[in-house]
């Protein structure tokens, strides 16, 4: 992980060393980084000056209607169209003891003025696809309402909108990934919402969908951010037994199984 707690292991307590690897003067500190599940770039800096000009350009070019954080994401299931866009609104909502990342289907304009809700969008496009599998493009913003914006539902929207965004919600693109019903590979915390009666998918609500608190690992709840490294899970994501004999993992090595979400490219100045 980018960040945890004294004593964990972690990007940010190694900075120093690799500092003094590098025999770099200046402190080093991270300008932009995976989500901790994630894998991908990470992009360092060394200087302050450059940090902040590399941050009013991600938000420069947010406001442009540009996206400046690509990722790429091995999905259980291939989306119906080839390339679209999730629009939904997320709220942070407690489920007994877990803070999980809930939909909300008419967001008031009062909980998007207090910050309560967010729209949030991802752009994406099928890489490829083969044994019911896919290789996904994602492209995550977030932002408060526009007034030329009216609330929208969460399902998946194909065309060209632009509204104006801010930097990804919290476990965004998982979450987007279950609205789409094709849920990245490895997720043992959102999949859950993904059911399926003969081979159809459908999306469950937050409330049917069991939460980490009730099983361990499996959930389909957001635990809220920051939050201690995830013990290896107790139950795991639900695959079927093909792509299990393809991928030929044992229980102990699926439950292991990391999320196959990476950021791929960095749009820099």
């Amino acid at each position: 992980p980018c960040a945890g707690r004294c004593g964990d292991l972690s990007l940010v307590a190694l900075l120093p060393a690799l500092r003094r690897r590098l025999g770099l003067p200046a402190e080093l500190h991270v300008v932009k980084a995976p989500a901790r599940e994630c894998s991908g770039l990470v992009l360092l800096s060394g200087c302050h000056r450059a940090t902040e000009r590399l941050q009013q350009s991600f938000s420069r070019a947010r406001r442009g209607g540009r996206f400046p954080a690509t990722y790429c994401a091995v999905t259980v299931g291939v989306p119906a169209e080839p390339e679209g866009e999730i629009r939904a609104a997320l709220r942070w909502q407690q489920q007994g003891d877990t803070a999980v990342v809930v939909p909300v289907p008419a967001p008031g304009r009062r909980s998007l003025a207090r910050k309560e809700v967010k729209n949030t969008l991802t752009r994406y496009r099928v890489l490829g696809a083969a044994g019911g599998c896919a290789l996904l493009q994602l492209q995550p913003k977030t932002g408060e309402r526009h007034p030329d914006i009216s609330p929208v539902s969460p399902c998946c929207q194909h065309g060209p909108t632009s509204p104006r965004v801010s930097p990804a919600f919290p476990e965004q693109l998982p979450v987007h990934l279950t609205l789409l019903l094709c849920p990245a590979l490895g997720d043992h915390e959102h999949s859950s919402r993904v059911g399926r009666v003969l081979g159809v998918p459908f999306l469950l609500p937050p409330e049917a969908a069991p939460t980490r608190a009730q099983v361990r690992g499996g959930a389909g709840g957001l635990a809220a951010a920051p939050r201690a490294p995830p013990d290896p899970p107790s139950s795991s994501q639900v695959l079927d037994e093909e792509l299990v004999a393809r991928l030929g993992l044992s229980p102990q090595q699926l439950r292991r199984l990391p999320l196959h979400l990476h950021l791929q490219r960095l749009e820099l100045p």
